[in-house]
């Protein structure tokens, strides 16, 4: 295969149980307060103290926890947006779902940079072999936070899950995104970019654009924290021996190549739609919403109740 290998019908099946898992604690928990502050709040801390501190666990780089409790400030920080009224029209902390979000793209840009130094380095059980792909897929990263608009007007659902959502995320930005973090754990996570990439990502996206319009952030946040909790409570579920979850990259460079090219191709197509978007409506992305003569803002307000 181009881009992955070491498929089975175990570790296929284990990818689609992957995908429900997600998709289910995510829906479970994005529909109760209760059950949120439990999975999200207490179980960290509970794992921080008496799991992830032993020394199996704190093997892994710098990035594993970092990603960890920065999907869990901004599920935190999301539960607090859409339970507290008070914050539902506070600009300032209209501001902290883009701010979170940028920091956790930019994490990755660095990331992605430090690997590019990196020639065929065995680190934390991954080979790791950076080029030119990186660089490029850095820029994308770049250029996928630049073009965050809109979120003065995130909002608070009218419906009984009271989902956060952002109108001006759009499926487009969504995409862009999506191929630029499959980019980046490719590039940096190889070993496991079959889960921790095109299950994650997947299930985000299709929790979306399926289900929820309009709460891809949300949808996002909540998979990423739970992925996170699990690799840093099971740091050698991809082991071979455990022949689990050892779907593994190809580890050529065409791949990597392909897919930074498309990533920084999606990007700069968003960045360009909005420049143009910014001079036919003279709006100012950093104070009002950009998008929101389009259907599919429409669309996302109507679905939830807005």
């Amino acid at each position: 295969m181009f881009f992955f290998e070491n498929y089975t019908v175990v570790n296929v099946l284990i990818f689609l149980a992957v995908l429900v898992g997600l998709l289910l604690v995510n829906e479970l928990t994005r529909r109760s307060k209760i059950l949120s502050i439990i999975v999200y709040i207490v179980v960290p801390v509970v794992f921080t103290i008496f799991v992830w501190r032993s020394s199996e666990n704190t093997e892994g780089n710098w990035f594993a926890w970092v990603k960890c409790y920065s999907a869990l400030a901004g599920v935190i920080g999301f539960m607090a947006l859409r339970y507290i009224k008070k914050l539902q029209t506070n600009k300032y902390f209209l501001f902290f779902p883009a701010l979170i979000l940028a920091v956790n793209i930019l994490e990755a840009v660095f990331r992605d940079f430090e690997v590019s130094q990196m020639t065929a380095v065995l680190q934390n059980g991954l080979l790791l072999d950076g080029g030119p792909w990186n660089i490029i897929n850095g820029i994308a990263g770049i250029l996928n936070a630049v073009t965050i608009t809109g979120w003065v007007g995130i909002k608070v659902a009218k419906t009984k899950s009271q989902d956060m959502v952002w109108p001006d995320q759009l499926w487009y930005w969504v995409i862009a995104y999506g191929i630029w973090n499959l980019s980046y754990v490719y590039n940096c996570i190889p070993d496991r970019a079959f889960y921790a990439g095109v299950a994650l990502i997947f299930t985000s996206t299709l929790a979306a654009f399926v289900g929820t319009k309009g709460v891809w952030l949300q949808h996002r946040a909540q998979t990423l924290a739970l992925w996170a909790m699990f690799t840093l409570t099971f740091p050698n579920y991809s082991n071979i021996e455990s022949g689990l979850f050892t779907i593994t990259s190809t580890h050529d460079a065409a791949p990597k190549l392909v897919l930074s090219i498309l990533a920084i191709i999606a990007n700069v197509a968003v960045l360009v739609y909005e420049i143009y978007k910014i001079r036919k409506t003279k709006r100012n992305p950093l104070k009002e919403e950009l998008y929101s003569d389009l259907s599919a803002y429409k669309n996302i307000l109507k679905a939830n109740n807005l």
